[in-house]
């Protein structure tokens, strides 16, 4: 059984959780708290094995919490925010102080019940994390090379990643020369956070990071990634790549969702491109590999020390379809290599 704490300053909110997590078998909402204060005695008391953890609560905010936790009691901890430009901002600040997950509050499209589901889905995740030694600052492991590399829109190289995810694409892209093809990315995340990542990857990099939008051309030096809420795809016109953003059922409970992505990334690519799964939980991405490998392209999964979860790149090292298995310090070099 995971034992979760509920840390929320809104009373409507901790009831909704606990009412939707009381529903799966193997998650028991041991407490809540309203605030940072009463969460500090419940995770001492009670040793929950995840923590829900709002943003913007009173006394004090959940990035100063967080900071307590990590270094006083560090275990898994899932932001759950507002889909608010200033609440994105944060809960990509709260993943660099160690959260594993971010989750949007119920609101707009957004029901309680898809709520639920992907919270429960998260939790799971989460409780599996296993916390490991962060490199310190200034240390990104060997440098990518910055060889000369062909530029031409006929080289795609398509990512999907969960949980740990923005972490390893950081230190995947952060690393990346700006001649790199162009890169396309299913990352499992809420909307209007895909754009507050891609905005803060494109200040840390060489090569240009944004969310993508309907008809952005995918070119040399640029990498898109997917808007939440919605799937992206790769399409193609004469020698023009470029994707297309659409609503649609949710795939592995997941819009977007990285299967979407890499079948279209081996219609449209094929052999021209190189298809990568990084650390996550479930299967997303293992399939649509398969579908990328059989058309030709090329496949790295993610090594198991070096991922937060091991879930999606185990699940697509199953299919015997993955080319290379590589931990996260050495991917950028691999990937330069294979395209």
């Amino acid at each position: 059984m995971i034992k979760v704490l509920v840390v929320d300053d809104s009373a409507i909110v901790r009831k909704i959780f606990t009412e939707q997590l009381s529903q799966a078998k193997d998650i028991e909402v041991v407490a809540t708290a309203p605030d940072p204060y009463v969460a500090r005695d419940k995770i001492v008391e009670l040793r929950p094995d995840v923590v829900t953890l709002d943003i913007e609560m009173p006394r004090m905010d959940g990035i100063t919490f967080l900071k307590k936790i990590m270094s006083a009691h560090p275990l898994p901890v899932i932001i759950v925010s507002s889909l608010t430009p200033k609440g994105s901002a944060m809960a990509l600040e709260a993943l660099d102080c160690g959260a594993v997950e971010v989750l949007a509050k119920p609101g707009g499209s957004f029901s309680v019940g898809e709520m639920g589901a992907q919270l429960a889905d998260k939790i799971r995740a989460a409780s599996k994390v296993r916390v490991m030694k962060r490199a310190p600052a200034g240390d990104k492991g060997p440098m990518a090379s910055r060889r000369a590399i062909t530029q031409t829109t006929n080289k795609v190289i398509a990512i999907g990643s969960s949980t740990g995810g923005t972490e390893a694409l950081k230190d995947i892209l952060t690393r990346l020369p700006p001649d790199t093809p162009g890169i396309v990315i299913a990352q499992h995340m809420p909307a209007n956070f895909t754009k507050a990542f891609a905005d803060r990857l494109n200040g840390l990099c060489r090569i240009t990071i944004k969310e993508g939008a309907e008809n952005d051309s995918v070119l040399p030096g640029t990498c898109l990634i997917a808007p939440g809420n919605f799937h992206m795809l790769l399409k193609r016109s004469g020698a023009r790549y470029y994707v297309e953003c659409k609503t649609g059922p949710m795939v592995h409970h997941q819009r977007p969702a990285v299967d979407v992505l890499f079948k279209s990334v081996a219609k449209y690519a094929g052999g021209n491109a190189v298809g990568i799964v990084l650390t996550g939980m479930g299967s997303d991405g293992a399939e649509g590999l398969k579908v990328m490998k059989q058309a030709g392209a090329k496949t790295i999964a993610q090594d198991e020390a070096s991922s937060v979860v091991f879930g999606m790149p185990k699940e697509a090292i199953k299919t015997g379809c993955v080319d290379k298995v590589v931990s996260l310090r050495n991917m950028p070099q691999a990937i330069l290599d294979m395209v």
